[in-house]
């Protein structure tokens, strides 16, 4: 199935990755650097040092895939936490280029949350 919607974590490499390298070099650095073994199901988001390039590396039961995107004007914005851990939301907002550092949520009801007995 091609899609990142099944995918329930993603893991942020923050140094900057010659983007030559493909599924065994990107899965060293998974192995060797994030200490996570990639054939876990989650996905690894990897930036190249201009900002311009992101791959992410998946595997999917029976191999592995890489998603890739070159972006034809901008950035691709890297969250300012220094959790290497991301949300789906959060990469769909890197992918779309919406500005990190800027999002507010709104409040939201939640069922249960502060209901006193």
């Amino acid at each position: 199935m091609i899609g990142l919607s099944g995918i329930k974590r993603f893991y942020l490499y923050r140094s900057s990755v010659d983007m030559r390298k493909s599924f065994r070099g990107l899965c060293g650095i998974v192995n060797n650097e994030l200490k996570r073994d990639p054939m876990n199901g989650d996905g690894y988001v990897f930036i190249n040092k201009r900002r311009t390039l992101i791959k992410i590396l998946v595997w999917d039961r029976t191999g592995y895939l890489i998603y890739y995107k070159r972006l034809e004007r901008g950035t691709i914005e890297i969250p300012a936490t220094g959790s290497n851990q991301l949300s789906i939301s959060t990469l769909v907002m890197m992918l779309e280029g919406i500005k990190l550092t800027t999002i507010q949520h709104r409040k939201r009801y939640k069922s249960g949350v502060g209901i006193r007995a």
